[in-house]
């Protein structure tokens, strides 16, 4: 016989045991009500669902700590929307990041021949090819299929945190690679871009 997940007090003591049908009840009772809340907060879909899916994972992976939670309910909410304001204020920093990042991309592409460029782009991938395989997949996932960490992390049947450490280990040993050439960096981490162009 199943515990009665609808008992709070069972569903924490179950969650805390590693009970994944506790998991699955919790998902499947706040997944969609949580994806709605974050939504009229960004007005991003996509964005939304990502908050809600970290916090889960987070509460699967911390849930030796829920049983000082009162209400499951509470926490959740609260959780994602401390995860939408951690977004947004990362998003509002990396506005200005990107935005310094294109203007020096466009002046790249604008002082370079397609010559060059072609020559900057083909050493990135020899780069790319030498990378640790699971790194190098998981860059051009990344990079060149556009994919977002939670995409690669279902396609892999990885965990998010895997997913970050590889795009991190794959960045830092290609700037080490690379570091000779500042336009070659530029070009590195608006890869997707280039690729469009070339």
């Amino acid at each position: 016989m199943n515990p009665d997940f609808s008992d709070q007090k069972i569903l924490i003591r179950e969650l805390e045991k590693g009970n994944h049908l506790a998991l699955v009840y919790l998902m499947d009772t706040y997944h969609k009500s949580l994806c709605v809340y974050i939504y009229s907060l960004s007005s991003d879909y996509e964005g939304a669902q990502d908050i809600v899916q970290n916090v889960f994972i987070k509460v699967w992976m911390d849930r030796h700590k829920l049983h000082a939670v009162k209400s499951i309910r509470n926490f959740l909410y609260k959780s994602v929307y401390n995860g939408f304001i951690d977004q947004w204020r990362k998003d509002k920093r990396m506005l200005a990041i990107e935005a310094k990042h294109l203007e020096n991309l466009n002046t790249i592409i604008e002082d370079n021949s397609d010559e060059l460029l072609e020559k900057q782009i083909a050493l990135i991938n020899i780069e790319i090819e030498n990378l640790p395989q699971k790194c190098k997949e998981t860059f051009l996932l990344s990079k060149r299929e556009g994919l977002t960490n939670i995409e690669i992390a279902n396609f892999m049947n990885v965990s998010i945190r895997t997913v970050e450490s590889q795009m991190n280990k794959a960045f830092r040993i290609l700037r080490k690679k690379l570091a000779s050439n500042a336009n070659i960096i530029e070009l590195l981490i608006y890869m997707g871009n280039i690729i469009a162009l070339y």
